[in-house]
Parts: structure tokens; sequence; C-alpha cells
């Protein structure tokens, strides 16, 4: 049993290697499991709860997309916090270049817009 937080080295691999092509952005422990941000705003937050060994990742989504995450169902949801913060949840069957769009386009959402511009334009 993992200690409320914990997160596999294997996520937290994947997800270092696609926030390090985020200008500035930097990681750090959070209250459980681990967060990264761009100057004080927080990116994306990997943890785990009590006793449940699912992997949450919560992530800022543009307003106009967060009712389409909810009502997506699993692995999808909305956090019980802020209007743009939806998740979801890591298994076998994530879709890794998904999650890499979600966590660009959460930094897009929240760096200073000189940052955000230093990433190549959305693809599609």
């Amino acid at each position: 049993m993992s200690a409320p937080g914990d997160v596999p080295p294997a996520i937290l691999t994947r997800l270092r290697a696609i926030c390090r092509g985020l200008p500035e952005a930097y990681e750090e422990p959070a209250w459980i499991g681990v967060r990264w941000r761009i100057r004080q705003r927080t990116i994306a937050h990997v943890y785990t709860r009590d006793d449940d060994p699912v992997v949450r990742m919560t992530f800022r989504a543009p307003d106009d997309e967060v009712a389409a995450f909810a009502a997506a169902g699993p692995p999808f949801f909305q956090a019980d916090w802020g209007g743009n913060v939806v998740g979801i949840t890591f298994s076998r069957r994530t879709d890794w270049e998904e999650v890499s769009e979600l966590l660009t386009e959460s930094y897009r959402l929240l760096a200073p817009k000189r940052l955000a511009a230093l990433l190549p334009e959305p693809s599609g």
C-alpha cells in the first residue's frame, strides 16, 4: 500500500519529459503528489488519494471545453475546485500524446503570453 500522494515513478518520468518542453515550467512537491508550475500558477498536479491506488492528474482547460471533459466521463473528471480545473486518471490505456496536448494547453492558459508564444502552434 502506498501513502497518499505517491505517484509511480514511470508516470512521473513521462510527465517530466513532457513538462521539460514547457518554457520556465518547474516541478515541486505538492501537499500530496507533485505539481508543475509556471510562475506561481499550477499547470498540473498528479497524485493518489488515501488508500486508492488510482493516479489522478488535474490540469486547466479552456472554459468552453470544461463541460465536454466532464460529459466525456472516464478517464476524465471535473475537479471539485476551480471553474476550469479538470482531471484525468491514468491507466495502461492512457494516451500519452493526448496527455502531452492537455498539459501544453494548460500551460498556454496560465503562462505569460511571451512564454506561451515560444511553443509551436497546436496542430489540427
